[in-house]
């Protein structure tokens, strides 16, 4: 019997995700226009407040839903939605965006850039997983040089970096087990058809194994990326806020760092040791061990690779690790603004090919599959974004906060600033609440010292407790939607639950900092 047009067509939405799926997205299509317009024509009070509300939780639920179908199409529909309803206006969407350019400027770049040097990656960490045999060194070792790495680069590359490298592992080690030429692995990491029953198992146990480090290796950039001038995007706006408020040039990189350590080094000490604490009770997902035969398999794919490797292939070792090099001198000068991280990011994809070989257009463009789909997911959050803004989701927590004074003011700023930074964006929560700190500084709500304080409140605030969902920070979300993630089996949920630990220890050190440290 032909298949008929209408039932075509509802196949084709969104694609293999599951029917209750597409019809609860068609369902939040109907309603919202039906509540915006309906609440209107009524005259109900706060009614576009609600709605805008409503929005922001439907956004997340498609984040939740990231391994049934891929954020972009059913949160595009609905930021598409919102422009058309104007619940934002396509100025707002644009500004918004044009604000973050540097952001999608990394994501492109950089990432790509990092892609040209997987196999010096994969070459580094492959003797730090199998030179490390205890769990908890090596969970440490993850945690510690990702925050390391992320008070110097930017989280989204480091995250890059990490993703890369486990990618790495996982593929040699699915490729054998799936009976397929070891390191090519199955056309679908995510494909376990070819996998004999009595592995499942073991693939299973690796899997944990992977998800812990990767979890450990996020929540490290998020302890790291909070701690200097560069770590995160909103640190420097909030740095040149705090200046600018007063007619001066902002916290230069020693300032910032000594200012935000009362907080942020008790949160760092904390969070390691969570790391610790967390692997050795094996709670909350974490404690699998590398099995012996997995690590047998990868000890034998590292002999025969060193005894295949051809001249070639070691001088695209050296030219990848010289590039390397170049990429940590050129970040260092970026703490003195000397150009854009991404752009960054473009050299060395210049430098890491041009040496290498790697000069045909497909070979390139096979560099920029990864970070593209993420990079378009971006825009779309962006208008939702636009959405809280000018539908002022935020501005009752705002006027709730300057009630207070002192002590407790600053409490509430971070708290209010995590909650929020949780179900939203850092960095946008960060743009808004320094505009509204500055505001009541010229109201002469706020004295000098304590807007500085604030403005501490907000940084700390924005990163620490954001470790809460993987929409908090955005390089949490590009981990989310990572090919990685469905092949290791890293939901939302899944995330969310072990990143829980780790929210509660720090937010709550972080809390305490600012009543008795600050």
């Amino acid at each position: 019997m032909a298949q008929s047009f209408p039932s075509a067509f509802a196949q084709n939405f969104l694609g293999a995700a599951p029917r209750w799926y597409k019809q609860t997205i068609v369902a939040f299509l109907i309603i919202n226009p039906v509540l915006w317009f309906g609440s209107q024509w009524l005259g109900v009070p706060g009614g576009k407040f609600l709605v805008g509300w409503l929005l922001l939780l439907q956004f997340i639920f498609t984040l939740a839903m990231a391994l049934r179908c891929y954020p972009l199409q059913p949160g595009g529909l609905l930021a598409i939605q919102a422009v058309l309803m104007g619940m934002t206006s396509p100025e707002t969407l644009y500004l918004k965006t044009w604000a973050n350019f540097p952001v999608i400027l990394l994501l492109i770049f950089m990432v790509a850039g990092i892609f040209f040097l997987k196999e010096m990656l994969l070459f580094v960490f492959t003797r730090i997983l199998l030179g490390v045999r205890s769990k908890v060194l090596l969970s440490l070792l993850f945690c510690s040089v990702s925050a390391v790495l992320s008070a110097y680069l930017d989280a989204l590359t480091v995250t890059a970096v990490i993703i890369t490298v486990a990618v790495g592992f996982y593929r040699i080690y699915h490729g054998v087990v799936s009976e397929i030429e070891a390191g090519q692995g199955s056309p679908v990491l995510t494909d376990d058809s070819a996998i004999p029953a009595d592995t499942i198992g073991e693939v299973r146990q690796f899997r944990s194994f992977l998800r812990g480090l990767m979890m450990h290796a996020a929540v490290g950039t998020a302890l790291g990326g909070v701690t200097t001038l560069v770590g995160e995007p909103q640190n420097l706006l909030l740095a040149k806020e705090a200046g600018q408020a007063f007619g001066e040039a902002g916290w230069e990189f020693a300032e910032f760092f000594i200012r935000m350590a009362p907080v942020t080094l008790p949160v760092l000490v904390v969070g390691l040791a969570t790391c610790a604490l967390l692997e050795i009770s094996g709670r909350f997902g974490y404690g699998t061990k590398l099995s012996p035969r997995v690590r047998g398999m990868l000890e034998r794919f590292d002999r025969e690779a060193t005894d295949r490797r051809t001249p070639a292939q070691t001088a695209t070792l050296v030219v990848q690790g010289v590039a390397a090099v170049v990429l940590i001198v050129a970040l260092s000068l970026h703490q003195l603004h000397h150009t854009e991280v991404g752009l960054i990011g473009l050299m060395i994809i210049v430098l890491a090919t041009a040496f290498t070989g790697v000069v045909e257009e497909h070979r390139l463009g096979k560099a920029f599959a990864e970070a593209l789909p993420f990079t378009a997911l971006l825009v779309v959050f962006f208008g939702i974004v636009a959405v809280i803004y000018d539908q002022k989701l935020f501005k009752p927590i705002t006027e709730m906060i300057f009630e207070f004074s002192g002590t407790e003011q600053l409490s509430i700023m971070y708290l209010a600033n995590g909650l929020l930074s949780i179900i939203s964006d850092n960095v946008f929560v960060a743009t808004v609440y320094i505009g509204e700190v500055r505001e009541a500084l010229a109201q002469g709500l706020l004295d000098r010292e304590q807007f500085e304080l604030m403005v501490v409140a907000i940084n700390t605030g924005t990163n620490i407790p954001s470790v809460g969902t993987p929409n908090g920070q955005a390089a949490f979300l590009f981990l989310l939607t990572s090919a990685l993630a469905p092949a290791i089996r890293l939901s939302y949920g899944r995330m969310v639950l072990m990143a829980l630990p780790y929210t509660i220890v720090m937010t709550l050190t972080g809390l305490l900092a600012i009543i008795y440290l600050l």
